[in-house]
């Protein structure tokens, strides 16, 4: 029988076995402060360490813990979609395990969606125990991506959020495989405000997202929301062409005037290797978005699933709201 719940806490895990019982504890205090009844819906994301243990022990001490196991690790952005899949609450908070968006928070999101607002997103005035050229990196990224797509994305804001039943459900409508949740919670709508907080420095173990996968991520949200890129080409083209003739207009004026001789291979070779060197960007942006067809084309699911604490079997369509 399904228990029906007013808060579903969505918390992406992945190797987190140093953490993850203060998440626990933390998250636990803030609901229960709040009164009402909720649940904490774990993902474990393929983890190598104890951190599915840890979660199996509490789905068996404390009957507001779900769990759901992948069968290897997906990904941060697919956790975050198994979770709005199978929450049951009219109002979701996603938040991750490492405690540096604090859960102490989530008391005045949930005051912000009693207002009328549909979803609520953190947003970041100070990050904490980050390197700078992390928040330089995170600042410049975000500002790229706002000055290249026609979707209004918040800049300085991560996954931290509050969403109500109708963007869950919208969301689970929206299947692309290389996904940027936090922007296509955007794309969606609905009545969006923002809360500011201070980032607070990891509570215990590594970071997640080293620079490799800062860049993928930083790809698959240019390329999921913009097609400008691909219009860097006929620029690049023009721009190239123009020179070009200018260049050999030059030239022949000087061959014919001044008796100059048509000369400088360094320059024609040095010329050439640009010329290379930008075809191969070219298509390898080409080659991006091309990759991502190829992605959809297959129709592979997001995620396959382990296992799931006894909570958790009900699958998402079972569960009926009014809203």
């Amino acid at each position: 029988m399904i228990r029906k719940v007013e808060y579903s806490i969505i918390i992406p895990a992945y190797n987190e076995e140093a953490v993850i019982r203060e998440s626990y504890r933390r998250l636990s205090a803030v609901m229960e402060s709040v009164g009402e009844p909720y649940e904490l819906l774990f993902i474990n994301d393929g983890s190598s360490d104890g951190t599915g243990t840890i979660l199996n022990q509490l789905t068996k001490t404390d009957e507001h813990v779900r769990l759901l196991e992948f069968s290897r690790n997906f990904g941060h952005q697919i956790a975050i979609t198994a979770g709005m899949d199978y929450a049951y609450g009219q109002a979701m908070v996603i938040i991750d395990a490492d405690l540096q968006d604090p859960p102490e928070l989530i008391p005045q999101m949930i005051a912000k969606w009693h207002e009328g607002y549909e979803v609520v997103y953190g947003k970041r005035i100070k990050r904490e125990g980050e390197s700078l050229f992390k928040k330089w990196s995170a600042s410049l990224f975000y500002r790229i991506l706002r000055s290249l797509t026609d979707i209004d994305i918040p800049v300085d804001t991560g996954d931290f959020r509050l969403i109500d039943r109708k963007v869950c459900n919208a969301m689970q409508g929206v299947r692309e495989k290389n996904r940027f949740v936090r922007g296509l919670i955007s794309w969606i709508g609905f009545k969006q405000t923002a809360l500011d907080y201070v980032r607070e420095e990891r509570f215990a173990g590594e970071t997640k997202y080293p620079l490799r996968k800062m860049l993928k991520f930083s790809v698959d949200a240019i390329t999921s929301f913009s097609s400008k890129p691909l219009k860097l080409a006929t620029y690049l083209g023009i721009l190239i062409t123009a020179v070009s003739l200018i260049y050999l207009g030059i030239s022949v004026g000087q061959f014919l005037f001044a008796g100059s001789q048509a000369g400088g291979w360094s320059l024609l070779i040095a010329g050439l290797i640009f010329l290379d060197g930008l075809i191969l960007i070219i298509l390898g942006i080409i080659g991006e978005y091309t990759g991502r067809i190829f992605d959809e084309s297959r129709n592979r699911p997001l995620y396959v699933m382990r296992s799931q604490s006894v909570q958790a079997k009900a699958r998402p369509k079972e569960v009926k709201w009014n809203v």
